[in-house]
């Protein structure tokens, strides 16, 4: 599991009070009975503590699983290191 995705479990648990141990990367928020209120909680803790920004209503981006989740941030992690712009 990479830094990125433990820091994402880490996360998602913290902010609705579900065990990491029951979050898998094919895991929808859904899934893990987390209402929206407490879903835009996740994004913006994954914003602040990755320092990017999640695009709103990207069809490209999916924010509705942990897998999507973490491929979205890795991805602007490494836009950001490289120097690209950065979606918004």
């Amino acid at each position: 599991m990479s830094n990125v995705q433990e820091t994402i479990f880490a996360i998602i648990a913290k902010e609705s009070g579900i065990e990491a141990s029951k979050i898998t990367l094919e895991s929808t928020l859904k899934d893990l009975e987390i209402d929206s209120l407490d879903a835009v909680q996740i994004i913006f803790e994954l914003e602040d503590k990755f320092k990017i920004t999640l695009p709103d209503r990207d069809p490209t981006v999916d924010t509705d699983s942990v897998q999507g989740l973490v491929t979205a941030v890795e991805r602007l992690i490494a836009e950001k290191e490289a120097g690209a712009p950065v979606l918004s």
